[in-house]
């Protein structure tokens, strides 16, 4: 405002308002920040990767955009004024308001903005706009609409009069409408309603661009502009490392990344992939890696660790890692199995997880029946069974004596109920020639399977 007038913001109230000494008049629209735009502004930008272009409410000087026509040679131009938001920081606006005067063309051009490999550009818009119906004796030409236009260059080279201020060359991206318009019910109340609109354009393809906004006959401010881009941020998930990706020229587009297994992971099922959308956010998952035998994810997934000592994993997957079975250790970090401490064992067929067993003790109380044609044997379980519940028993006959010299093993003549070994039983009957009675010996032999 040429005449110095300022503005408030009271948070308690969310309402604008002047100083009583500087009262309102219809040439300029009320102008506040609302606590409300921080929040909207900042939030985002902590869960979407969002790079910031240019934004107007950090200037700390004048922004110096063109506008047209050329300030002080009409009264129709766009002005730069200074307001005050709620935190008494200083921010730069626009503002028009010629709604008296027919065919009117406005445009107000911002400085040169560099793309920085940006194949989208979003423009947030925060404005206020006066309802044209609020406004006694206006002509019928009054508008609550403004133009944006953008305009590529591989340089900063625009002036005063280049590009030509008109729709060739620039390029319309819309015409922006007001959700919202402020009356003199409004201003009475020293309410003010703010709009945000955000529209976006590309491909893009030049250095940088500029952006412009054309006013055709409306009453409004324009409060503050953002321009910014979008990305996908690098991530790990599934397993993957994925970097940094621009999101795509359109809207709807969906760009592909390849993503890298993280150390001590492999690749399973298809090749991983994620897909990078127009806003910025990650999106149908392909595929996955997962950690290999003797690691274990930590830290959400982000991490393969290796299986600290003491604790295995033998096989690939989700799975974290478990402690060695009891009798067993591992030789070092990142096991795939547990081996087992001396004196103990663990058979082919015993899985993995199984504690490792010993020998059983002996059987007790063996007691022998002789009749006729057999033996019976019977005994008592060991006292220890080494840790195993699958003890068996195995019979040795054996024939001594007849000045052969020493024992051999009983002929085919010898015969075993149930059977001679793996007896689950603690019984057996030996059925053979009564001759041999004499010079036998049966031998109870235990063992685990």
């Amino acid at each position: 405002m040429t005449d110095g007038r300022h503005f408030f913001f009271d948070p308690n109230y969310q309402r604008c308002f002047f100083p009583p000494a500087n009262p309102w008049h219809i040439g300029w629209p009320l102008l506040c920040t609302l606590e409300i735009y921080f929040s909207i502004l900042l939030f985002p930008l902590q869960v979407i990767w969002v790079i910031t272009l240019m934004d107007s409410t950090t200037a700390t000087a004048e922004l110096g955009w063109t506008v047209y026509p050329m300030s002080g040679s009409s009264d129709n131009s766009w002005e730069e004024v200074s307001g005050y938001d709620e935190n008494m920081n200083t921010i730069r606006t626009y503002q028009v308001c010629n709604v008296f005067n027919n065919n009117q063309n406005n445009w107000v051009r911002t400085k040169y903005i560099r793309r920085r490999g940006a194949q989208r550009i979003h423009v947030e818009m925060k404005f206020s706009v006066r309802d044209c119906s609020s406004i006694p004796n206006v002509p019928g030409s009054c508008k609550e609409t403004f133009n944006l236009y953008y305009y590529e260059s591989d340089a900063d080279t625009a002036t005063r009069t280049s590009p030509a201020w008109m729709e060739n060359p620039w390029i319309k991206v819309d015409t922006i409408a007001a959700d919202e318009s402020f009356s003199q019910v409004d201003l009475g109340g020293r309410v003010m309603k703010i709009n945000t609109e955000v529209r976006s354009f590309g491909p893009v393809s030049r250095n940088g661009f500029y952006l412009a906004f054309q006013d055709y006959g409306g009453c409004m401010s324009l409060i503050a502009v953002r321009v910014f881009y979008r990305k996908c941020p690098r991530i790990i998930t599934n397993g993957a490392l994925f970097q940094e990706t621009l999101s795509g020229a359109e809207s709807t587009s969906l760009v592909a990344a390849r993503g890298v297994c993280i150390p001590n992971a492999e690749e399973v099922d298809v090749p991983i992939k994620l897909y990078c959308n127009g806003d910025g956010e990650w999106m149908v998952p392909i595929g996955r890696c997962m950690c290999k035998a003797g690691n274990e994810a930590v830290e959400n997934g982000t991490v393969c660790r290796a299986c600290p000592s003491g604790f295995f994993k033998p096989t690939q997957g989700d799975e974290p890692c478990m402690q060695c079975p009891i009798n067993s250790r591992t030789t070092s970090e990142g096991a795939i199995n547990c081996v087992c401490r001396n004196g103990y064992y663990r058979t082919d067929s015993d899985p993995l997880q199984m504690p490792c067993t010993t020998v059983p003790s002996a059987p007790q109380t063996v007691i022998s029946s002789v009749n006729e044609t057999s033996v019976m044997l019977e005994w008592m379980p060991p006292r220890d069974s080494g840790g195993r519940e699958d003890v068996v028993f195995n019979i040795i006959c054996k024939s001594c004596g007849g000045g052969r010299g020493g024992c051999t093993r009983c002929g085919d003549n010898v015969q075993f109920l149930p059977r001679q070994l793996g007896l689950t039983e603690s019984r057996v009957y030996i059925m053979l020639n009564f001759f041999f009675f004499l010079n036998t010996v049966y031998v109870i032999v235990y063992s685990n399977r």
